[in-house]
């Protein structure tokens, strides 16, 4: 039977009484209709009305998944079906499973993934009062902005619940997180891996419950943010890092030849120390985006990088040793050459903005130095093969 089967509907279910017998019941006519060898799953996630007997009266299969969340319930239908195409969509009836016959067609011209698109941006529409304004003009169209610029992801609508693909590419992606960041990690993962991706406009309408809808607005767009951020260490680290590390070396070194007079300001060693942090701090996190990236490599969370392994292939740990004792040393010298100075003037008082040009460089340098050395024993860490 599991081989016969062309199609899983799955909808995951908490409390959702007052409309999942329509969403059934427009699933199963699209099946009919198109005759397409299929199942419905309703995935209950620990309903307290009566979903699941109405969802067996449909017809419908009932999978019941006792981890709480949207991730966990969905994961739990996609290793129960039985079909090789998946349909996922909420049972709150704010989407139309009576027109889902497009997604079908997708997947069986060979794409992996096709998403569906709310947004007039990519073609869909919005009905009056099927989303909230802090969704639509905010919420929704950022955080997809954000996935396409971080991951280079042809999907318009990131956080569509209304979508479709194949289980075996699907469950090669190892799916893992059990909440409502679930929708960004199969967007964002797909993309990684290089899954064929395509998406199709659809209309969102107003749900048809009385009760409160499941998302919490503030706090699943913080959660999809936050899974973004840590699966894009370039972003979340790298730039960043580099830019500040950038900027402050230069002002460092033009601040190292004399004070910089912009009008009547003037921007001298207090300034040049507060560089110094800069540097060390831009510097940190360079080596977090590095840490990071290793890592998630060697764990099966990001693909294989053919630049970033030439990359550690260049930089070893002898490398790494090698610079950074070389930094300390230099910023060492300085700092004996500073106290040389304090020595000539028999350790009295000596001229700040002179003295610190030599100092701070000194200190600078040597901690950088430091930083380099243990950065490189740890990156080694991460690059052991481990089972």
């Amino acid at each position: 039977m599991q081989n016969e089967l062309e199609l899983s509907v799955i909808m995951p279910c908490l409390n959702e009484a007052e409309t999942l017998e329509t969403c059934i019941k427009k699933a199963q006519e699209t099946i009919k209709r198109y005759g397409i060898l299929g199942e419905i799953i309703i995935v209950d996630n620990g309903s307290i009305d009566c979903s699941q007997d109405i969802a067996r009266m449909c017809g419908a299969r009932v999978v019941q998944v006792g981890t709480k969340g949207y991730g966990a319930a969905l994961l739990g239908g996609i290793n129960a079906a039985r079909g090789r195409f998946i349909i996922m969509g909420d049972a709150d009836d704010s989407y139309d499973f009576s027109n889902i016959i497009g997604f079908v067609e997708k997947l069986r011209e060979g794409y992996d993934l096709v998403m569906g698109c709310r947004l007039p941006s990519g073609g869909g529409m919005i009905m009056p009062g099927a989303m909230p304004w802090k969704h639509r003009w905010i919420g929704n169209p950022a955080l997809s902005t954000i996935g396409r610029l971080f991951f280079k992801s042809p999907v318009s609508d990131f956080h569509c619940g209304l979508r479709a693909f194949r289980k075996d590419a699907i469950e090669k992606l190892e799916l893992r997180t059990t909440g409502m960041e679930f929708a960004s990690e199969m967007v964002i993962k797909a993309t990684i891996m290089g899954l064929c991706i395509t998406q199709i406009p659809i209309t969102l309408y107003k749900d048809g419950r009385s009760i409160p809808p499941h998302l919490r607005s503030w706090r699943d767009g913080w959660r999809h943010l936050r899974f973004m951020l840590m699966y894009s260490p370039r972003w979340l680290f790298l730039i960043p890092g580099s830019m500040l590390f950038t900027i402050s070396l230069s002002f460092f070194i033009l601040l190292e030849l004399g004070p910089i007079r912009i009008g009547s300001i003037v921007f001298d060693t207090n300034t040049l120390l507060v560089f110094a942090m800069t540097i060390l701090f831009g510097f940190q996190l360079i080596a977090f985006s590095i840490y990071t990236k290793a890592f998630a490599i060697t764990e099966g969370l990001l693909p294989d990088d053919p630049t970033f392994k030439k990359l550690c292939k260049l930089i070893t740990l002898e490398v790494g040793i090698l610079t950074g004792v070389s930094l300390f040393l230099l910023g060492f010298g300085l700092i004996v050459y500073g106290v040389f100075n304090w020595w000539k003037a028999d350790f009295g008082s000596l001229s700040s903005p002179e003295s610190l040009r030599i100092t701070v460089p000194g200190i600078t340098t040597s901690v950088l130095g430091v930083q380099i050395i243990f950065s490189s024993f740890f990156l080694s860490i991460l690059g052991l093969s481990r089972k």
